[in-house]
């Protein structure tokens, strides 16, 4: 089988494509021989050499897959072989085939193409977990969702509007109409405009109920004023971080000189009735 391998923290140059002898199947896993594998910024954090998850370099990246299953170890159903499923890999998934825990492991159903499915795992339980399971959005209420035309954004979008919620969504200027098209109640084109400001404006200065925000530094800052009574700030990366193609240890120091260190504490939160979390899938 090829695999994708991140020799060193670097910029997509260190990527290689390496064989290796396909895989088998421990106990109580799968092996998929993969279709499409779904590439994610946790896969580029890797890449730079910022993602704490990350095994040792030189390592196989991939947080997801769609494929066929086409061998099981000791322990798993036969029947499951032959069937198209997809996956969370938990890194490993830029290859050929690779070997899954079958509690990770979902069949595909049936008209859903490989492409689609791939992109399920990462980017639509993350949305679950922010919007649903941890921040509780209900019917009427206003989500500020921050890079809105990114995978996740997209999710939590349709899970939001499913749920009757309003949304406010940052992104480029370019992802507006489509953006308006999935839904989108109000857009922030965020390298013109201040989002907190606009998100006092469009909500008549009482705030957002829910943010979702995996920009990290000052946007946190912001994030957490504008959150109106009983609101919760979701956090589930630090893309300020990874702002070019190279690590920048300007850009981390940036990111860590802006986080709100000491605005997050016990009495605080009590006092604004406020509520700030955290998501990795990878943790749970």
């Amino acid at each position: 089988m090829r695999q994708i391998w991140i020799t060193k923290a670097g910029p997509p140059e260190v990527l290689q494509v390496r064989d290796a002898p396909d895989p088998e199947p421990k106990s109580g896993e799968v092996r998929i021989r993969v279709e499409a594998s779904g590439v994610n910024f946790a896969d580029i954090l890797g890449r730079l050499g910022l993602y704490p998850d990350l095994p040792p370099i030189p390592v196989v990246p991939g947080y997801e897959v769609s494929g066929r299953i086409d061998a099981v170890g000791a322990g798993v159903d036969a029947s499951w072989i032959g069937r198209d499923a997809f996956a969370l890999t938990r890194f490993g998934g830029y290859a050929d085939a690779v070997c899954v825990p079958q509690g990770q492991v979902f069949e595909r159903p049936t008209g859903m193409s490989a492409l689609d499915a791939a992109a399920i795992p990462v980017n639509y339980f993350t949305a679950w977990q922010l919007v649903v399971i941890m921040g509780g959005l209900k019917r009427n209420e206003t989500v500020l969702i921050h890079s809105v035309g990114g995978g996740v954004g997209i999710a939590a979008t349709q899970i939001a509007k499913h749920l009757g919620a309003h949304v406010i969504g940052t992104a480029s200027v370019a992802k507006h109409a489509e953006m308006r098209a999935l839904g989108v109640d109000h857009l922030i084109d965020y390298r013109t405009e201040d989002f907190e400001t606009r998100a006092r404006e469009i909500t008549n200065n009482r705030g957002v109920e829910l943010i979702l925000d995996a920009v990290g530094g000052e946007s946190w800052k912001k994030g957490y004023r504008i959150l109106a009574p009983t609101g919760r700030l979701g956090m589930f990366g630090i893309s300020a971080a990874a702002s070019g193609k190279e690590r920048s240890m300007f850009g981390m120091l940036t990111v860590l000189a802006g986080t709100p260190w000491l605005q997050f504490n016990p009495i605080s939160l009590m006092n604004a009735n406020k509520g700030v979390f955290g998501v990795n899938l990878g943790h749970m």
